[in-house]
């Protein structure tokens, strides 16, 4: 029965793999051709949603030529981070809420930080930053409407802490992030990520800042989003499978 189980388990593994590759090229092939359709032809980085998901998975979407991997829960993502360090070139991004207890493992593991919301965790990020690593990549987590629950900085105290962390040494503002409300309608879904690409033009113009990314757009909208300026869709279900 043990090896029974066992082969099993490895037939499932492969279907799991070769399910990847697949989805891979469809996701690449997705936004090739939401950028076609836009006249679009800068990059657009696909950052694989990875939370949940096995090593394994990661270690084949690397293989298929993935480089960028987000993550939303601290010590699920450090024992990936260490189970795969010996991969070259990968990148790291921390994309769920933070506590304030968690920026020294954030800090010290993540390459990227989209989820930046408030002062406080940025001054955390900075000091805790190792010196030995390059400036954290962040970017500011944007509410746009104020949802009740949801987090993210208001439009109107986001100037402040744009000029409050563009002062912090050891962090590189990078650009805007947004969750939108989930919508089904392609035409409205394009209303939230218009918004932030306008507001992202106005700070750099207001503020003489040069953020180049805008990280938005997940499975169910990255055509909206890019369309929209989407330099960074953050994929999941698309390709890796829905979560269990």
């Amino acid at each position: 029965m043990g090896n029974v189980g066992a082969f099993s388990k490895a037939v499932e593994l492969c279907k799991q793999m070769s399910s990847i590759k697949e989805r891979f090229e469809q996701v690449n092939q997705r936004i090739r051709q939401a950028k076609a359709t836009s006249n679009r032809t800068d990059q657009v980085c696909l950052l694989a949603v990875s939370k949940k998901k096995s090593v394994a998975m990661i270690q084949r979407a690397y293989e298929l030529g993935q480089r960028d991997f987000g993550e939303s829960y601290v010590q699920e993502a450090l024992t990936k981070i260490e189970s795969l360090s010996t991969l070259s070139g990968i990148y790291w991004h921390f994309i769920g809420p933070i506590q304030s207890n968690k920026t020294r493992d954030i800090a010290s593991g993540f390459s990227w930080v989209h989820s930046v919301d408030r002062l406080k965790v940025a001054q955390r990020l900075n000091d805790q930053r190792p010196l030995a690593l390059p400036a954290l990549n962040v970017c500011l987590q944007v509410n746009l409407n104020q949802e009740a629950g949801k987090s993210g900085v208001s439009i109107n105290a986001l100037p402040e802490l744009v000029n409050n962390i563009i002062m912090l040494p050891r962090l590189k503002l990078r650009g805007l992030m947004i969750i939108p409300a989930k919508e089904q309608d392609p035409i409205k879904q394009r209303e939230p990520f218009k918004a932030l690409a306008e507001l992202l033009a106005s700070l750099n113009h207001s503020q003489h800042l040069s953020m180049d990314t805008l990280s938005m757009g997940m499975t169910n909208d990255l055509d909206a989003a890019i369309a929209e300026g989407a330099t960074m869709v953050r994929i999941g279900t698309a390709l890796f499978g829905a979560r269990h």
